[in-house]
């Protein structure tokens, strides 16, 4: 019984430590027009590098194959497709960045965003 419930504390802990270390990790997108932003967090809230400055969003619902975060107090509003991710600020009505791509999407992969998320299931 002892050496069963040790090894489920064992294997929780390392899922635990396993997911923190892939919330922290940041990923890099580079876009057209040579912009560039950084994201790090989960698939539920995600901390956005854009300009020096950092904002926290959150997910929302969006429309099937995509994934959509928001910050309502800034105004960004970033939205990653299968093969691109797009910017923008809905308070001034602009796009800032658009086919922006981490490393692993220009190979061919899906967002590193969608492996947690459903129902994106790469085939």
């Amino acid at each position: 019984m002892k050496k069963t419930l040790l090894t489920i504390g064992l294997g929780f802990a390392c899922l635990t430590s396993a997911a923190t270390a892939s919330a922290n990790e940041e990923f890099t997108w580079s876009c057209s027009e040579s912009k560039q932003f950084k994201t790090s967090g989960t698939v539920e809230k995600m901390r956005l590098t854009w300009e020096s400055k950092t904002y926290d969003l959150d997910r929302q619902t969006s429309l099937p194959g995509s994934l959509r975060y928001k910050n309502p107090n800034s105004g960004y509003d970033l939205v990653v497709l299968g093969n691109k991710a797009m910017l923008f600020n809905i308070k001034a009505g602009v796009r800032l960045a658009d086919f922006c791509q981490t490393a692993e999407m220009r190979s061919g992969k899906l967002p590193h965003l969608f492996a947690g998320a459903e129902p994106f299931v790469q085939n």
